[in-house]
């Protein structure tokens, strides 16, 4: 009799178990075909994405049975089956923006939190609260008295986790063989966390992300001189010499970087009722002293704007998980600011933001800025002046005109707009140009804010030249990542006329990039490039060779540049190629590769590959601490102080 009481209570518990298995492994399912577009293709992708949560919710879920008595057994279930949904629902929400997976790095970047209020609210819907009704329910069965009854404190047993644990198991090795047969390599070729998470489910690509950032953190601690030698036989034979033309172009001339946010190139020479969205740009891009590049790509990762600004201070790689600037803050770089500082340049960055916004105020200091000019230095006080993310971009420009006044010549210097962020919500006071009408309040609002940062820059180059410093100054404005996400392609199809397939959407990737050099003579340049290859190609311009640096880009105006743009997920971009979701692209047809192509474009894929290897090996093991270029000189970080002193 007292056997059967405790068989008894032991179904009740694992009866609850199983529907908890069941309702989340639904769940999971339904998040992962309606929230993520993962391009499932094939009866076996199909299957995959119906099993692949299975393993590790049966797992996870069953941790409870190594809790001794019933009611603690439930507790647990609770807790770990509404951790599981907060990661579900919060990939969902990350996914809605970034289209991508949020990662243990990102996690870790909570400096950037108390900014992002307006951006996350924007991305919630009605039915998210779906995402918790099982999680309600579930607290409720705890909670209930009848629920007190039907469970006893009875001791579990050893047998029934382990039973569980097997179980998981099984299923996990399942998935991960039939999942190998689709994709081979599939988590030693882990560039594009898309194939993780539909081939082995949200959770096991969490577990497999918080390994792969354990591992790249040991890196560092493992590293050693030696490991400095295959990085400079690779940058070395890699080197582009300068173009005799453009070499020295902008010797001893001020630097201004323009920072032109979520700026994509669609947006030029684009107009919304007959009316350009850039005019001031449109013109820009025709004038005869500025090189404007059609073919530039952003090749930023989850750092996003970090990511476009890593790359050019550094001519390295972001990171495959997070952002350099918040996990890598305290490396050793051969960034622009210290080059520079050899040839007698001042260094400044401004930034209406707060100074700690992706770890800004340490890394800067790693990088050599001898000034920081954050929201401390500016007046924020009138909300109308205010964006999101700081002092909107024509107030931003007005109030940083003493400061630059201020730096000693020459200077080399970058100005960051936020204007034109994400939800680009904007004071209808403020704008001079109409929505467009796509019902996709996002792509719709986008060319509003993107007029007003037309306007800004048009006003900056004003100041410069009422300033003086027009005639001795090299302004090069650049794009820092996408404004519109693939999550909003059905509304881009009406923008573009045209279906965005994955070959259209690579295309959209592309983001501005003008280099105005007074006496230079300027026009369009079509080569292929991207954010690597600005640090060598600026280097150039002003008479300094880069040959004894460690950087991956190469001089955009160079003879001996490849034209081949790596992709932080592993695809690439070049004049003739495109490689976008493991699929290969003629880029003159946009149709697949034919058989004969292919071989070809895999020589390719080989190089960029070794490529973001290596800038993984340098970042992560932190190499550069032991190379020292010949006559380059860092400033010591601990020297360098970015507060306001005359701030009251």
């Amino acid at each position: 009799m007292l056997k059967d009481k405790k068989f008894s209570s032991m179904n009740r518990f694992t009866g609850i178990y199983l529907v908890a298995v069941l309702v989340l492994w639904i769940k999971t399912y339904i998040v992962q075909v309606t929230q993520f577009n993962l391009e499932v293709k094939g009866v076996l992708q199909q299957f995959l994405l119906v099993i692949n949560p299975l393993g590790a919710i049966v797992l996870l879920l069953g941790l409870s049975f190594f809790f001794k008595k019933d009611k603690r057994k439930l507790t647990a279930l609770v807790v770990i089956y509404t951790l599981m949904t907060i990661l579900l629902f919060a990939n969902a929400v990350y996914y809605r923006f970034f289209s991508d997976f949020i990662t243990l790095p990102t996690v870790t970047q909570t400096q950037n939190f108390g900014d992002l209020g307006g951006s996350v609210l924007s991305l919630l819907k009605w039915y998210d609260i779906l995402f918790f009704i099982d999680v309600f329910a579930l607290m409720y069965l705890r909670f209930s008295k009848k629920t007190h009854k039907l469970v006893n404190e009875k001791r579990g047993t050893l047998k029934n986790a382990t039973l569980i644990l097997a179980v998981s198991v099984g299923f996990s090795v399942v998935n991960l063989a039939l999942a190998e047969i689709d994709r081979p390599q599939l988590l030693s070729r882990g560039f594009d966390r898309t194939y993780i998470v539909k081939y082995l489910g949200m959770y096991n690509y969490t577990a497999y992300d918080t390994y792969e950032t354990v591992q790249a953190s040991s890196e560092r601690v493992l590293a050693d001189s030696s490991d400095i030698t295959d990085v400079l036989n690779y940058t070395r034979s890699n080197y582009a010499k300068p173009n005799k033309e453009y070499f020295g172009a902008a010797k001893d001339m001020n630097v201004i970087y323009l920072h032109l946010e979520s700026f994509q190139t669609f947006l030029l020479n684009y107009k919304v009722d007959g009316e350009e969205v850039t005019p001031f740009l449109n013109k820009l891009m025709k004038d005869q002293e500025t090189l404007y590049f059609d073919n530039f790509f952003h090749q930023t990762g989850q750092g996003k704007t970090s990511d476009a600004e890593f790359m050019l201070e550094n001519s390295l790689f972001g990171l495959p998980q997070g952002s350099a600037y918040i996990t890598k803050g305290q490396n050793t770089y051969q960034a622009a600011p210290n080059i520079l500082k050899g040839e007698g340049y001042t260094s400044a960055v401004f930034h209406g933001n707060n100074g700690s916004f992706w770890n800004r105020n340490v890394i800067y200091k790693q990088f050599g800025f001898d000034h920081f000019y954050d929201a401390s230095f500016y007046d924020t006080s009138s909300p109308k002046d205010m964006a999101e993310y700081g002092l909107l971009d024509k107030p931003f420009f007005k109030q940083s005109e003493p400061y630059l006044k201020e730096l000693p010549e020459p200077f080399y210097t970058k100005l960051i707009t936020v204007g034109n962020h994400f939800p680009y919500k904007i004071d209808q006071d403020l704008v001079t140009i109409g929505k467009e009408k796509t019902g996709d309040q996002s792509v719709d609002d986008y060319f509003q804010t993107a007029r007003y940062l037309d306007e800004s820059v048009k006003q900056f180059f004003q100041q410069m030249k009422k300033d003086g410093l027009d005639d001795n100054t090299m302004v090069v404005l650049y794009g820092d990542h996408y404004g519109i996400s693939s999550n909003h392609n059905k509304a881009m199809a009406q923008i573009m006329d045209k279906e965005i397939t994955p070959y259209e959407n690579t295309n959209l990737q592309r983001v501005p990039l003008f280099i105005h050099v007074p006496g230079m003579k300027g026009g369009v340049d079509h080569t292929y490039g991207g954010q690597i290859d600005l640090l060598p190609t600026l280097l150039h311009l002003l008479g300094v060779d880069t040959q004894k640096y460690v950087q991956l880009g190469t001089d955009l105006l160079s003879k001996d540049h490849k034209e081949i743009v790596a992709f932080r997920n592993g695809g690439f971009a070049t004049p003739n190629y495109f490689f976008v979701d493991d699929k290969y692209y003629d880029n003159k047809t946009g149709e697949l590769l034919s058989e004969d192509q292919i071989p070809e474009a895999e020589k390719i894929k080989a190089e960029v590959s070794e490529k973001l290897s290596i800038s993984d090996k340098i970042v992560n093991g932190d190499l550069l601490r032991f190379y020292t270029p010949e006559g380059f000189k860092a400033t010591e970080p601990s020297t360098i102080d970015y507060t306001d002193k005359d701030a009251k």
